[in-house]
């Protein structure tokens, strides 16, 4: 870890610390990882490594004779490029043109400058707010560290530990593991038993093991390992024999990269970790690992889900106390937040309570007459109440949408505030990047912020509207 962080331009103190503490004991870790998505991507890349901070920081005051370092796990080795190559701020769509292939982590920085101008753009109204420092950092050989140096830059003061799986060492310490996989393929089998244990109780398995749950990473390429009859085929014009390819993991550990089924097993190999944080997605393959920790005999970490948050900046807030919405309200669908505006305002015109009450009334009647005639028409009298109540939901829709053309600058603010906070239908965690909640630029005070509202003992949805 030393030697990782000697790339970093300017180190926080504290995480140093960490570092060094690492070698006690009583040290152990909270872990989160993520891809390097481009300026830290979606917003909960940003929530996650809060929380395994507030985490720490709640333990280390409780058990003095403890420490407990948070660690961000940098997916270095993921080849995904397409899901990490973009990122949104203030609406604009922001993407990074590359041709290379690989490990995303080695890719070098061709072409990364012009993006750091394009997002200097964004903010050029404020040319000494603190995001162009930060964008200074961002920075290095390659986008693993460019992007240490910006989450080194952006958590400063918290004493976060950031990893690159893609080292030589690491790799070098697991070799036993990746042996074990080469030669008795332990981990497809391991999977597939808890597999059928997590079905019978009705939750899913989106992980399904493959028989080598290895790639193998080259220049430029990073391609599955496959055993066919007595050869490993490393690529379309590679193969090695059992003696060859053991003897490539001896002299080079590094170019063997562990999948989604072996990725934590190496995280947590290589730390001295009590717990995972994650999103709903990452703990649902974590819970199909069980058994692949029990093969090995490695101590499977505590698993949390991360938290979740909307942010309601101060303009979308404005406009929902203009439009008469709550914060729960938020969470309607579109169509029903249109209704319930146009109910509210409309007036006596749109108010439906008399009508219905002399709907039910009758209902009521025509159930009492029947009743007393011939009882044995109640399923014909059912039949036609329920289109006499079809036919009245009818007329109301009617008016209610020509109430709406009435109200069309309301439905258009409607609209914008909910693509605002709900992208294309999904939470804003997903896809809004942290930085488009600081228009100025000053992006540190949002992030106390955020640190603020994170509580790592809640299961609860957070929201934080701005005044």
């Amino acid at each position: 870890m030393k030697r990782q962080y000697e790339k970093v331009s300017q180190p926080d103190p504290k995480s140093l610390e960490n570092i060094e503490r690492l070698a006690d004991q009583n040290t152990f870790t909270f872990t989160t990882g993520h891809q390097l998505s481009l300026f830290t991507g979606p917003l909960f890349f940003v929530l996650k490594i809060l929380q395994v901070i507030k985490q720490t920081e709640a333990l280390n005051a409780q058990f003095s004779e403890f420490n407990f370092v948070p660690v961000f796990w940098m997916a270095s080795e993921d080849h995904d490029f397409e899901e990490i190559q973009s990122t949104t701020i203030f609406n604009e769509k922001l993407t990074w043109e590359t041709d290379q292939s690989g490990a995303v982590g080695r890719f070098k920085l061709d072409g990364f400058e012009e993006l750091k101008e394009k997002i200097k753009l964004l903010f050029a109204n404020h040319p000494e707010s603190e995001i162009h420092a930060l964008l200074e950092s961002y920075s290095g050989e390659n986008l693993a560290d460019a992007t240490r140096n910006l989450v080194n830059q952006l958590f400063n003061g918290f004493g976060l530990v950031i990893i690159d799986g893609d080292d030589s060492t690491l790799k070098n310490q697991f070799a036993p593991i990746l042996k074990k996989e080469l030669l008795e393929e332990f981990s497809a089998s391991a999977v597939e038993k808890t597999n059928k244990l997590l079905e019978e109780n009705g939750l899913k398995t989106p992980v399904h093991a493959r028989e080598l749950n290895l790639f193998y990473l080259d220049a430029g390429s990073r391609t599955r390992i496959e055993k066919i009859g007595e050869k490993y085929q490393l690529s379309e014009s590679k193969s090695m024999s059992e003696v060859e390819i053991l003897a490539e993991l001896d002299h080079h550990p590094e170019r063997f990269s562990p999948n989604v089924v072996l990725r934590p097993v190496y995280q947590e190999f290589s730390l001295p970790n009590l717990a995972y944080i994650g999103g709903a997605g990452e703990i649902s393959y974590w819970l199909q690992l069980k058994g692949v920790f029990d093969t090995i005999q490695l101590t499977y970490p505590i698993i949390n889900v991360r938290n979740s948050l909307l942010w309601v900046d101060s303009a979308s807030s404005k406009k929902m106390e203009a439009l008469g919405f709550t914060v729960n309200d938020l969470f309607e669908p579109v169509d029903a937040l249109k209704r319930n505006y146009v109910q509210m305002n409309a007036g006596e015109e749109l108010d439906f309570s008399e009508f219905n009450q002399l709907q039910q009334s009758i209902s009521s009647l025509i159930e009492k007459h029947v009743h007393a005639v011939d009882p044995a028409m109640h399923q014909y009298a059912q039949a036609e109440i329920a289109r006499l109540e079809k036919q009245l939901a009818s007329i109301q829709d009617k008016l209610i949408k020509r109430s709406k053309y009435k109200n069309e600058a309301a439905m258009m603010h409607i609209e914008q505030l909910k693509d605002r906070l709900f992208p294309n239908g999904n939470l804003q965690e997903r896809s809004t990047n942290f930085f488009s909640f600081s228009p100025d630029g000053n992006y540190r005070s949002r992030l106390l912020e955020l640190y603020k509202h994170i509580d790592p003992s809640s299961s609860d949805f957070c929201v934080i509207v701005e005044n």
